[in-house]
């Protein structure tokens, strides 16, 4: 809906008053098979459910997030790997990399987050760092930037360690983190997709393990684990009108439908607002010294805000001068408004100028008393 409004205040306040919306049925602890859950909405990284999760656990095949950002990071998608004999015959889940075979950093991070290849995490640590031990301590020094305490590895891939665990919420922190990047996530949210086999010889298909991807509508990631001894985990990502929700579940027995559970739960919480569309927003100022005695200003962005449901109430504060200078120049910021929900700084949108005004005491050139 398009706004002209007209303003002489130094602050106006604009109501948005929001019913709140009928609210699912709440989940309970006892509802989720999980040693430790956790449910995050990563615009806000607000906890929408948990369950221990803060206990320290393993983590298996979730690892290879951690793993997969430290690659992206340090190393260019487009370099080509020889495989080293270090990553051949490696235990678990595999692509059966070939010694002498040559693949690039891109290809190998399909291969260890679709097929969740152990080979391949060996492959892309040897690629970064030129050894195991040295990329490991890129992992945990990516863990400690990122504020990640009880996080700890000891290898790439997630086979078992006493020494190698994180918890369900700092997993879950680590891949909010990880979603923001988009190479990370355009290969967690592939299906299927193939890279050469031997030099040429074949061809390899990926198929991602994360089988949310095909049963529950928005999902887009992003990580499938399991051993004996640490159960199985899961890492999962999606997106239902503009909320973003991420499930992560350790020592799950029933992992696909806590998932299921957690994330209907979730978007059934929170719901994305539009504040403004660009332009929707235009205001009429007044001008001292201008060749005009107005000047209209504008937003140029749009807004949106993801909320609780049950817990809106939207007003709009104007902060801007009363009037402007001249000159005034088309793009020229001029003020903002600021939005708050109960009280809370939502969200900012900045104003800008629509037009050029002139001071009144500005003198023609020689070319435009002459030409003018």
């Amino acid at each position: 809906m398009y706004k002209k409004l007209c303003f002489a205040l130094f602050c106006v306040f604009l109501s948005l008053s929001l019913c709140p919306c009928l609210l699912a049925t709440d989940l309970e602890s006892e509802d989720i098979s999980a040693k430790g859950a956790v449910l995050i909405e990563t615009e806000s990284n607000t906890v929408v459910f948990e369950k221990n999760k803060d206990l320290v656990l393993p983590m298996a095949s979730t690892t290879k997030i951690m793993t997969a950002i430290v690659a992206i990071e340090n190393c260019s998608l487009d370099d080509i790997v020889t495989i080293p004999f270090e990553a051949t015959n490696i235990e678990g889940s595999s692509i059966y990399l070939q010694q002498g075979e040559r693949l690039s950093v891109r290809e190998l991070l399909y291969a260890l987050l679709l097929e969740s290849a152990n080979d391949s995490a060996v492959a892309l640590a040897y690629a970064t760092c030129g050894s195991l031990e040295d990329f490991v301590d890129l992992m945990n020094e990516k863990a400690t930037q990122l504020g990640l305490e009880s996080t700890h590895f000891t290898n790439p891939h997630g086979l078992d360690d006493e020494e190698h665990h994180t918890t369900a919420y700092e997993l879950g922190l680590l891949s909010c983190y990880a979603m923001k990047n988009p190479i990370f996530r355009e290969i967690v949210s592939t299906y299927k997709t193939t890279i050469p086999l031997n030099n040429g010889e074949g061809t390899r298909v990926l198929v991602n393990h994360n089988k949310l991807l095909r049963s529950f509508e928005g999902a887009n990631g992003i990580k499938t684990g399991f051993t004996k001894k640490c159960g199985r985990c899961l890492v999962s990502s999606a997106e239902v009108d503009g909320v973003n929700m991420i499930c992560v579940t350790l020592n799950a027995p029933n992992d696909w439908q806590d998932h299921k559970n957690m994330l209907e739960y979730g978007f059934s919480k929170y719901e994305c607002i539009d504040l403004a569309d660009s332009g929707d927003y235009v205001l009429e100022l007044d001008v001292i010294n201008g060749q005009k005695s107005t000047a209209l200003v504008t937003n140029h962005d749009k807004l949106s805000v993801v909320l609780p449901k049950d817990s809106i109430d939207i007003s709009a504060r104007l902060e801007i001068n009363r009037l402007l200078c001249a000159p005034v120049n088309q793009g020229d910021y001029v003020g903002r408004v600021v939005f708050y929900n109960s009280d809370k700084e939502i969200g900012i949108l900045p104003l800008y100028a629509l037009e050029n005004v002139k001071d009144i005491r500005y003198k023609k050139s020689i070319f435009e008393r002459i030409f003018g």
